[in-house]
């Protein structure tokens, strides 16, 4: 899970790059990064951290041209170290950059390819680099010196069919102009959008539709799976098909926990969807516990409020807030290591000591992923004074672990992988535990969009929709995703390639 967004303008664009990063920060806090074209000269600052700490005045002023991209960072498959920010760069053909949200599953195959076929090195343990070269490299074979749509479509069309797994890429051609494509299954979100100014039509490529309306850009679609989009440096739009049989598997974990509420993702309103697994999971209390005893219903901050205001309402139960939220910790399920996420829990949440105590109190969480974070708020509740702690999980026991961009950790380190949930309720402490039904799930996202067919639910019931991903390839992320192989994720350090003219 990563943040990406391009641009294509007559006028600067790094402070609009900027902007639509500091919307899509709750999609990566390892690093971020901004490259912007002048002419035939490239401009970038990358740097471990979060986006108002890397870029600053100084460097902001240097990053002058009139098309860019750019990336928030969320470390995945094993790798906690910060120093393999993004965007990457490779000088030939063209000099292009390139940022990345997903994760390829066949990377193995494909350095192999790179080395001894395309004569390519690759210097980080990013698949965001080995996917630049095999676009690169595809570009290089289809194109020439005066590079037409045509030949871009080409090399995105070939690059489809050497790569698996899920991408959304923004990738700059010097002096050219901006490439977004997605992958065949949809599995990562993307949209394009754009805005009239005085100086002519100027379009954004970006994660999610927030960021684009923040900066006054007009939402016009969503990628469809397989399609790439061309903006050229004149501002000339350019759409193309580049997979023979697309199909859309969005993965349903944006609209649980990923995407910011008050974005659209393939048509459907996140909010939206959220507010119907309120009802769905009340429903399912009523059901089970029709003579419930519950006081109170509080919501673990943030993602997971829609859903429990809603769970409230139909339950005729009183809603309050009854954690307060430190803004300035990020989001725990995104820190590297389980050293930093349990240290975070009570530095990022305090109790409001008079909504616990004396009573019967459900809390409600989007998902329940390791169960240490729930098991500490639990705890902060009973310390609050709470007769009796329920939860109440807007999400299915997560079971498998997701391979497409989503560092969840090896299956065994998982919660609910092998256990009942009266066994997962004990081990957090809660006095019952009760979790979304996945065919609920999907029917309330689903609602928003009855045209889509399929998620990718891989993380909930283990099928996953790319062919590459097998026994043995869990086996092999298992040992690289677990937290003793991870550490703390706070000492370990890579080699960084080349930097351009990195604005330190």
């Amino acid at each position: 899970m990563c943040g990406i967004v391009g641009t294509v303008s007559q006028r600067p664009v790094a402070q609009v790059i900027y902007d639509a990063l500091l919307v899509l920060q709750h999609r990566g806090q390892d690093a971020a990064g901004i490259v912007v074209c002048d002419g035939d000269r490239l401009n970038l600052r990358k740097d471990n951290g979060q986006v108002s700490d890397v870029f600053h005045t100084r460097h902001m002023l240097k990053l002058t041209g009139t098309m860019g991209i750019g990336h928030v960072r969320y470390p995945t498959a094993g790798c906690s170290s910060s120093a393999e920010a993004q965007p990457f760069y490779v000088n030939s053909p063209y000099g292009i950059t390139l940022a990345h949200n997903g994760n390829l599953t066949n990377v193995e195959k494909l350095n192999t390819e790179l080395y001894q076929s395309d004569l390519r090195h690759i210097n980080t343990e990013s698949d965001s680099e080995v996917l630049l070269n095999v676009f690169a490299h595809e570009l290089h074979s289809s194109g020439s010196l005066n590079l037409t749509a045509e030949q871009i479509f080409t090399a995105v069309t070939e690059t489809h069919k050497r790569i698996e797994g899920a991408y959304a890429v923004v990738a700059m051609l010097t002096g050219k102009g901006i490439v977004g494509f997605r992958d065949p299954h949809g599995i990562r979100p993307l949209v394009y959008g754009k805005r009239e100014t005085d100086s002519g039509c100027e379009y954004m490529i970006a994660s999610e539709s927030v960021a684009l309306q923040t900066s006054g850009f007009e939402l016009v679609a969503d990628l469809k799976p397989g399609e790439a989009v061309y903006i050229d440096v004149a501002g000339n739009i350019h759409l193309r098909q580049c997979v023979a049989s697309p199909q859309l598997n969005p993965c349903i974990f944006e609209y649980v926990y990923l995407a910011r509420p008050d974005s659209i993702i393939d048509d459907i309103y996140v909010y939206k969807a959220r507010l119907r697994m309120g009802v769905k999971l009340a429903r399912k209390i009523l059901k089970q516990m029709p003579r419930h005893d519950i006081d109170v219903v509080i919501p673990i901050p943030d993602t997971s409020r829609p859903a429990a205001i809603e769970l409230a309402y139909h339950l005729s139960v009183k809603f309050r807030e009854g954690f307060i939220k430190n803004r300035y910790i990020g989001r725990t399920f995104i820190m590297p290591g389980q050293h930093l996420r349990n240290k975070s829990v009570r530095q990022k949440l305090n109790p409001i000591g008079i909504e616990f105590k004396g009573k019967n109190v459900l809390l409600v969480d989007d998902s329940i992923v390791r169960g240490t974070t729930s098991k500490q708020i639990i705890q902060m509740a009973r310390e609050a004074g709470a007769k009796k702690v329920y939860i109440a999980s807007a999400a299915p026991p997560v079971r498998y672990p997701n391979v497409y961009g989503i560092d969840m950790p090896a299956a065994q380190e998982l919660v609910a992988h092998d256990r009942s949930d009266a066994e997962i309720a004990e081990y957090i402490g809660a006095d019952w535990l009760i979790y979304q039904d996945l065919s609920d799930l999907v029917d309330a996202v689903q609602k928003g969009n009855r045209s889509i067919e399929t998620f990718d639910c891989s993380c909930f019931d283990g099928h996953y929709v790319t062919r590459t991903v097998g026994n043995e390839y869990l086996v092999k992320i298992s040992k690289l995703r677990n937290d003793s192989a991870m550490g703390h994720g706070d000492e370990q350090t890579n080699v960084v390639g080349m930097e351009l003219h990195n604005n330190a």
